[in-house]
C-alpha cells in the first residue's frame, strides 16, 4: 500500500434512524461496533486521520444512529451506536436494539466488522454478541484492543495472548492506540482491503 491514506477521503453522509434510510446504492459497507467507552470514535479518528470525523466526548453513547460515512461512492464505513454504556430512555434504546439487529442480521451489503475493545475489559458480552453475529453471517472481523498505551508493552503482550485464546483463528486481532498510534497503519490497511479501496479507485475519484 502506497503512503497515501486511502481512508482519508472519508467524509459524512447520513445519519440513519429508520431502515428505509439506508443507502441504495451501496456496493460495500464495514461497520465498527464497540461499548460506549471502549475509544471507537477517536479510533476512527486516528484511522481516517481525521481530527473530527467521529464525534468524541467525554460522555459515552453520542453516536446515536448509524452514522455513514463515504469512501468513494458506493463504499461506506458505517459507526454503529456504542453498546452496553449509554445512558438513553428504555424505548430508545430497545429501537436501537431492533435496528442493529436488523442491519446485523439482512444487510446484504455488509462484509466485515471491525470491534473495538478496550484492552482493559475486553470480551464483554455484547463484544462477544458481536463475533456471533459476524460468525453467523460468515462476516470478516478485525478486533482493536484500544488504549494500549495505557497498559506496559508486557501486558500489552499478555492480554493480546489472552484473548486470542478466546477468538477464532479466522478473527483479525491486534493492539490499538489512537493516542500513541499504535496499530494505526494496520488498521487502516485491514479496512482498506475490505473495502477495495485501491490506489486506481482513487485515481479515477
Amino acid at each position: 500500500m502506497s503512503n497515501a491514506n486511502p481512508l482519508q477521503p472519508a467524509r459524512y453522509l447520513l445519519s440513519v434512524h429508520n431502515p428505509h434510510q439506508l443507502p441504495k446504492d451501496a456496493e460495500i459497507e464495514v461497520a465498527v461496533v464497540g461499548r460506549s467507552n471502549a475509544g471507537k470514535s477517536s479510533a476512527l479518528n486516528a484511522i481516517c486521520a481525521q481530527n473530527k470525523l467521529a464525534r468524541t466526548s467525554k460522555t459515552p453513547g453520542r453516536t446515536q444512529q448509524l452514522v455513514y460515512f463515504e469512501l468513494m461512492p458506493g463504499r461506506y464505513l458505517v459507526d454503529l451506536p456504542g453498546y452496553g454504556y449509554a445512558e438513553v430512555p428504555g424505548a430508545l434504546r430497545d429501537h436501537w436494539r431492533g435496528l442493529i439487529d436488523g442491519f446485523l442480521r439482512t444487510r446484504q451489503t455488509l462484509r466485515a466488522l471491525m470491534i473495538v475493545m478496550d484492552i482493559r475489559h475486553p470480551l464483554k458480552p455484547f463484544d462477544l454478541l458481536m463475533l456471533e453475529y459476524a460468525q453467523s453471517r460468515g462476516l470478516a472481523v478485525q478486533v482493536l484492543l484500544t488504549k494500549a498505551d495505557k497498559l506496559p508493552r508486557g501486558q500489552q503482550a499478555k492480554a493480546l495472548q489472552a484473548v486470542r485464546r478466546d477468538l477464532p483463528d479466522s478473527v483479525g486481532l491486534q493492539l490499538f492506540s489512537a493516542s500513541s498510534k499504535l496499530g494505526v497503519e494496520e488498521a487502516r490497511a485491514v479496512l482498506a482491503s475490505w473495502l477495495a479501496l485501491l490506489p486506481s479507485d482513487h485515481a479515477a475519484g
